[in-house]
């Protein structure tokens, strides 16, 4: 009796990790028809081979190949790693095809090369970009990362690509933070929290406690914003730059919170920890810790606790990092220094020059709107205080407000 069965058809079925059922619905057949396809009943019709090929990943001739009957087959005469000779369990295919897998990519180091190159550059102009200008091009990259989630890559390559679309949704919320837009920040957090867990990645994780106890600050809940910052310590690895940063945040809600005993100490512990590090050559990487912005975070929070040592600071940090007079190309730390600035000076009845610096803060155009509460807080001192220079001051608040 002739032998009209198709094996090579079928196990090419089962290397592709379909059973009938799976194979009939990829392919938009029933599975009755698959099993007469494969028992040698029928042949595929010539509208539905296209799929078919596609599916299995082969050509049209390869498939044709396939589908002779196994007793007039003979070796084919192309290169593939389906024949005769192949063992015929599924345990035994399964091992082949996650080795074939492993190996197999539509997306390559180097695109992920510079998805990773594209993310440092988003980070490093994070402290100098409008938010609204920066935030476009992290949805671009975004969307291309979430495109190539579909393609077929090695293992490694999909960690590689699930740590960067955790970085991009980071930098996303925190963009979206600075904008004010809450809920846009809470699900790029989540989405960069669930691509970091899948990943193992703890620094990623790290950041996202760190970045929602910044926005906690700005709302004002700061046991939260202490609570978010310590558990973001507990994830860090040690010595990151992502420990440092949660230890200063930690410091900044705990001056709010007037509790100068720890505050004072997490500024011991980031000058320690950033004492180590070496300044970076070039812009500032938000995700990368320096003894600059070690600097800038010290200056902020004795400003908060009433320190008048925050004047030096603040004096340091805008001597160091101004580039220019012109005040619309200042990074955002010179702008908050001199916010920082404005409320020692007021503090010390140093008015005249308090109002001069909130003034260059709030024209540099470079206080976020997470950050105006901070430029209002100054306008609020010196309108209680009466000083003349009130009525300017909240006009140039407003006129922030509105961009």
């Amino acid at each position: 009796m002739t032998d009209n069965r198709r094996r090579r058809f079928a196990e090419r079925r089962k290397a592709c990790g379909f059973n009938q059922e799976e194979f009939a619905e990829a392919v938009g057949a029933d599975r009755s028809t698959v099993q007469r396809w494969e028992s040698g009943k029928n042949e595929p019709q010539p509208w539905q081979r296209p799929r078919i090929a596609k599916t299995l990943h082969i050509t049209a001739q390869e498939l044709n190949a396939l589908l002779t009957p196994d007793a007039y087959s003979h070796p084919p005469s192309f290169t593939q790693w389906v024949a005769d000779s192949l063992p015929a369990t599924d345990d035994e295919f399964e091992a082949l095809e996650l080795a074939r897998r492993v190996s197999a990519s539509d997306v390559g180091s180097e695109t992920l090369n510079r998805l990773e190159s594209a993310f440092d550059e988003l980070a490093m102009k994070y402290p100098v970009s409008p938010p609204q200008e920066l935030l476009q091009r992290v949805r671009k990259h975004s969307a291309y990362v979430m495109h190539l989630m579909d393609a077929r890559m090695t293992l490694g390559e999909q960690r590689r690509l699930f740590v960067v679309g955790g970085w991009f949704q980071l930098l996303g919320a925190t963009v979206h933070i600075d904008l004010n837009q809450k809920y846009a920040a809470t699900a790029r957090l989540r989405a960069a929290m669930t691509l970091a867990q899948h990943t193992g990645h703890l620094e990623i994780q790290a950041w996202c406690f760190e970045t929602d106890a910044w926005r906690s600050l700005t709302e004002g809940e700061y046991l939260r914003a202490v609570e978010l910052s310590q558990t973001a310590q507990s994830l860090s690895p040690k010595g990151s730059s992502a420990e440092i940063q949660a230890t200063a945040q930690e410091g900044r809600a705990r001056a709010r919170l007037g509790e100068g005993k720890e505050t004072y100490a997490a500024i011991k512990k980031v000058q320690r920890a950033s004492g180590s590090l070496a300044p970076r050559a070039g812009n500032e990487h938000h995700y990368q810790y320096d003894p600059a912005k070690s600097l800038s975070y010290t200056a902020t929070t004795l400003a908060w606790l009433g320190d008048p040592a925050a004047e030096t600071h603040a004096r340091e940090v805008i001597a160091r990092l101004t580039p220019t007079k012109d005040v619309h190309k200042w990074p955002r730390r010179v702008a908050s220094a001199n916010i920082d600035l404005a409320l020692t000076l007021l503090s010390g009845d140093r008015l005249d020059e308090a109002c001069q610096a909130a003034q260059r803060a709030i024209l540099s155009g470079r206080v976020v709107p997470s950050n105006h509460w901070r430029a209002l807080e100054v306008v609020k001192v010196v309108e209680a205080r009466q000083l003349p220079e009130a009525s300017g001051l909240r006009e140039a608040y407003q006129e922030l407000k509105r961009f």
